[in-house]
């Protein structure tokens, strides 16, 4: 049986595992899995599934599910420093799905320890890329990529010879805004934001996809995850979300995943790595698609992909400054404080003002993200 640990377990990525898990009883042995608030999911998944360690973000819940877990004979802690701990407990399968950067730490706790890692956390390479990459190497981890289009080109690349790579492609959908014009924007709502045309996602991914942000932090994970360097990098759109992403050779030859939308392959794909598993997913009906089309991103109507792409030029600094800065503006406009189209002019001026500088341990990330998340909730309580 495969030894898993699963940080962020109530989230969309962590319960489609749960699911994976459920219907593969057999070959999973659940060690720790943890939440950020959700005690009673956190507490129902622990003991479906016979965890040996639950442990919530949010010391103020400790004492809730401790009770829920009474009896149970499973391990209960709290606390950023216990979900670090849990991370490095000895397992042979770590998903890391906590959202945002609070992601960061515990994924490097488990890289540290050799763990094979499967990476839902983009946020973490974004702020971190080379210090994560540079652990890894240090200590013999394996990171699987679980994030659809990564998980795509992981499948169809070739790190043998990489040197016969042209060039990365990323599809993104569009989102539920692809069509809408710059006015139409303006007055776009959460609900609109969060309704995303073919993926069922948390609300921050579903905006982040709305402003093609989350192709932008692709982008950077992307250049952290591949050998490649930036100019062999590509995003298409693709509305159908058929064709997760793809490679394009040096002869010619453009090797693609295809699949229906849903995460449970990438996870099942990082879960049973090197095998493969049975994943209970709708099954592509080319047929039934009938049509695949392939459009140029618009800059102009979804800057935010831009502002990634001169974040992963600067570096240093500047992707974890265009992370916090993000986090936050989506935070604010999920709560109704400023529109749309603020999110990506708040990324940009907080890039505009917050200095580049390297970024060589855990404690600069963390700097920067401060730097720039304070800079950002300024903008925001003047547009609110």
């Amino acid at each position: 049986m495969k030894r898993i640990s699963i940080l962020g377990v109530t989230g969309s990525i962590g319960t489609s595992a749960l699911d994976l898990i459920a219907r593969n009883r057999d070959s999973f042995s659940c060690i720790a899995f943890t939440a950020n608030e959700n005690v009673e999911a956190l507490a129902v998944a622990a003991r479906t599934c016979h965890a040996k360690l639950a442990v919530i973000a949010n010391e103020a819940h400790y004492e809730v599910l401790k009770t829920h877990l009474s009896g149970s004979g499973i391990e209960v802690a709290a606390g950023a420093e216990a979900i670090e701990n849990a991370a490095a407990m000895e397992a042979d399968f770590v998903l890391s799905a906590i959202v945002g950067a609070a992601g960061l730490r515990p994924t490097l706790s488990a890289i540290k320890q050799g763990r094979t890692v499967g990476l839902a956390n983009k946020e973490s390479l974004v702020c971190a890329g080379d210090l994560m990459t540079e652990t890894v190497k240090a200590s013999g981890a394996r990171l699987l990529p679980v994030d659809s289009e990564h998980n795509a080109i992981f499948q169809v690349f070739d790190f043998d010879r990489p040197e016969t790579i042209a060039k990365i492609i990323l599809t993104a959908s569009g989102g539920p805004f692809r069509e809408w014009s710059l006015e139409a924007m303006r007055s776009a709502t959460p609900a609109q934001a969060v309704k995303h045309p073919n993926w069922s996602m948390g609300a921050k991914i579903s905006v982040d996809s709305a402003t093609l942000m989350n192709k932008g932090l692709e982008l950077i994970e992307a250049y952290h995850l591949f050998p490649v360097n930036v100019d062999q990098l590509d995003v298409i759109i693709h509305p159908q979300s058929v064709v997760h992403s793809m490679v394009e050779y040096i002869d010619g030859s453009v090797l693609a995943q295809l699949g229906s939308p849903d995460m449970r392959t990438p996870i099942a794909y990082a879960m049973a790595w090197p095998e493969r598993m049975a994943a209970p997913v709708p099954r592509l009906n080319l047929a039934d698609v009938a049509k695949l089309e392939f459009l140029k991103p618009d800059m102009v109507r979804f800057p935010a992909l831009g502002l990634a792409w001169e974040a992963l030029k600067a570096g240093g600094a500047a992707p974890a400054t265009l992370n916090a800065a993000n986090e936050v503006a989506v935070a604010a406009f999920l709560d109704g404080r400023i529109g749309f189209l603020d999110i990506a002019s708040i990324v940009s001026d907080t890039l505009d003002k917050i200095k580049f500088a390297s970024i060589l341990t855990v404690e600069d990330v963390m700097i920067v993200d401060e730097n720039a998340r304070v800079h950002a909730t300024d903008l925001v309580k003047r547009k609110h």
